[in-house]
């Protein structure tokens, strides 16, 4: 008997493609994933604030950083990722290590002794509008248009409205509320720091967000010894928060980021900011017992208003591909990780 015939697959017809391969299907879906995101980052402030309550706020981000760390370690080392060999790269990664990481959760960290997790959370959601206020000065590509100039505004109302300025701020704290408005400012600089600075390096987001961690944790360890007293006791609720904020906040999180912008794009994975605010609201309120007055969630939905308007895309961009490109993803604003989570995968120099 003759063997049977081998099946031929048929050729691509002269001028066309081949077909693209299919995509791998993840184990769970991006929208479950989205959710898990917006839950860890809305939570973030609460373990913050628990956090504090047995540790000093350096300390706090210390352990933050040293557990995120420890997770993209892993994960480098389980996808054989390579550490940037430039030197200047781990010059500008050290720059902003301290922009995004170090700086940011300190302030966090010593806001939330005198204010509220619920008003620390809704100012991280301030962060789109610095971003775009300070994109429009920084970089010549950023056009203002009506409707970003209009969001950057009505963003501001909301702020005015969560801190009652009609009362003259009465009840807030000015230092913890400042410091937590500069913790949000401070994301977009270190954003448009990394946009500058670290585009075409050659190595991969999750090597460069993981040395970046690195560095903010070898800052924090010359910080610590010098401004903190080694603690007496190290009780089981605190200690589990900040390494719960470290492992899941700071870790984890970045991996799902990642894996969303790569799945639905930065625009989509961005959204999770408009949900952080709320998150960590009902978290304050419900399992803090945090005060909440009129004026601070009719505020925030306005910032969050505000904020949306601001990242509307211009026409040249919306006809940019979703996926992809060599054009940094604008600001994530969600106050815990790198942009550098949410820029398409940095481009292998071949030179």
């Amino acid at each position: 008997m003759s063997a049977p015939a081998t099946p031929r697959t048929p050729s691509p017809s002269p001028g066309t493609s081949p077909p693209a391969p299919p995509e791998r299907r993840r184990a769970v879906d991006w929208r479950v994933r989205f959710a898990a995101l917006s839950l860890i980052w809305g939570f973030s402030f609460l373990l913050i604030k628990v956090g504090t309550d047995g540790y000093a706020p350096f300390q706090v981000t210390f352990g933050r950083l040293l557990s995120g760390t420890a997770v993209l370690a892993v994960a480098m080392a389980v996808r054989r990722e390579r550490l940037p060999r430039a030197g200047r790269t781990w010059g500008h990664l050290f720059v902003a290590a301290f922009l995004l990481n170090a700086l940011p959760f300190s302030l966090f960290s010593y806001a939330e002794l005198t204010i509220p997790s619920t008003l620390a959370g809704i100012c991280n959601a301030t962060s789109p509008l610095w971003g775009m206020a300070l994109s429009l000065v920084a970089l010549s590509e950023d056009r203002p248009t009506r409707r970003r100039v209009a969001g950057l505004g009505l963003g501001f109302i909301g702020v005015l409205t969560v801190l009652g300025a009609w009362q003259g701020f009465s009840g807030l704290d000015a230092t913890g509320t400042v410091m937590a408005l500069l913790a949000s400012l401070s994301y977009p600089v270190g954003w448009i720091y990394v946009r500058r600075t670290l585009a075409g390096t050659g190595s991969s987001t999750l090597a460069l967000t993981g040395s970046q961690l690195f560095l903010g944790t070898v800052q924090l360890a010359l910080v610590v010894p010098v401004f903190t007293s080694a603690p007496e006791s190290y009780p089981w609720l605190p200690t589990l928060a900040v390494v719960a904020l470290g492992a899941l906040g700071t870790g984890l999180a970045v991996l799902l980021q990642y894996g969303l912008v790569q799945e639905v794009g930065p625009t989509t994975a961005q959204m999770v900011t408009y949900f952080i605010p709320v998150i960590a609201t009902v978290a304050g309120v419900t399992l803090l017992g945090e005060r909440l007055s009129w004026n601070t969630p009719v505020g925030a939905l306005v910032v969050l208003a505000g904020a949306a308007l601001t990242q509307g895309r211009s026409r040249g961009a919306a006809a940019q591909p979703r996926r992809g490109g060599n054009s940094a993803a604008e600001p994530p604003g969600t106050g815990c990780a790198s942009p550098l989570a949410t820029a398409p995968e940095p481009r292998v120099s071949r030179n």
